[in-house]
């Protein structure tokens, strides 16, 4: 099996950032991951990835002064110094924690040519300022059902978008539960997508629930996961049905099944 990043976007809400870190240090995650950390001192996270060990795998940038109505801000025209300064404050923050990547949201555009030039613009110059940190940008398609006229949402427009770019540092933020839904397809989807990838998330569809329920067999997925060769963290990003703690049986028995227990990814 993979190596499990736990999305404390979702997971452990209840405590603050660093509290639950160390949460999914005591239930076997191998790393975390998070949406917004703005609001924690980089000083008390840092402190909590250290005592753990476990690596932060990435953070967004912000969605935007609107909110989920934005879903970010990143190919929205007219709006380049917001989105510059957003992404100026997650370079830094992801800096000071040690984490891996920065998600840049696109937004809600429709799609349109200008939002497409204006995300490449915007890339561009994120990719030069998370480079020179030693950090990777990482671009998500996100599914029309959960954000109306978002401006990704087939894993091939995100190629031809880093294709464009052409920035050794923009890679793909591969999640199963949006290609579930839009496309399908899982496994030949990522092996295709393999020279892209930054990250892979999951979770399980159509309910965003515990990946053992649903319509997606993840053991499945997991195993030509493991067997395309990556190397990289594999992400818990789904809405427990009850909490957290108690929605953990997936986690434990995959990891007993694997027999390895968890482990550090090598990328």
């Amino acid at each position: 099996m993979p190596s499990f990043s736990a999305n404390l976007g979702f997971m452990w809400r209840e405590l603050p950032l660093p509290e639950a870190i160390r949460a999914a240090a005591r239930a076997g995650f191998s790393a975390v991951e998070c949406h917004w950390p703005y609001e924690f001192a980089t000083e008390a996270v840092r402190t909590a990835l250290e005592e753990t060990g476990l690596p932060m795998v990435g953070i967004n940038t912000r969605q935007g002064v609107n909110g989920p109505d934005d879903y970010g801000v990143t190919a929205m025209p007219g709006r380049e110094d917001e989105a510059r300064g957003y992404i100026d404050e997650a370079v830094a923050y992801a800096s000071a924690i040690g984490a891996m990547n920065i998600n840049a949201p696109a937004g809600k555009t429709g799609r349109t040519d200008e939002a497409e030039r204006t995300f490449r613009a915007n890339l561009s110059y994120a990719c030069e300022k998370a480079g020179a940190k030693g950090l990777n940008i990482v671009i998500e398609p996100i599914n029309q059902r959960d954000a109306p006229r978002f401006h990704l949402s087939l894993v091939e427009q995100a190629i031809e978008t880093i294709d464009a770019v052409g920035a050794p540092n923009l890679r793909l933020m591969f999640d199963c539960y949006h290609t579930q839904i839009m496309q399908g397809d899982l496994t030949r989807r990522l092996e295709a997508a393999l020279p892209y990838l930054g990250h892979i998330q999951f979770a399980g569809v159509p309910l965003r629930r515990e990946p053992d329920e649903g319509e997606v067999n993840y053991r499945h997925v997991f195993t030509a996961i493991d067997a395309m060769g990556w190397t990289g963290f594999v992400g818990a990003e789904y809405r427990p049905a009850r909490s957290t703690e108690a929605g953990l049986g997936w986690l434990r028995e995959w990891i007993r099944l694997d027999g390895r227990g968890p482990q550090a990814s090598t990328r």
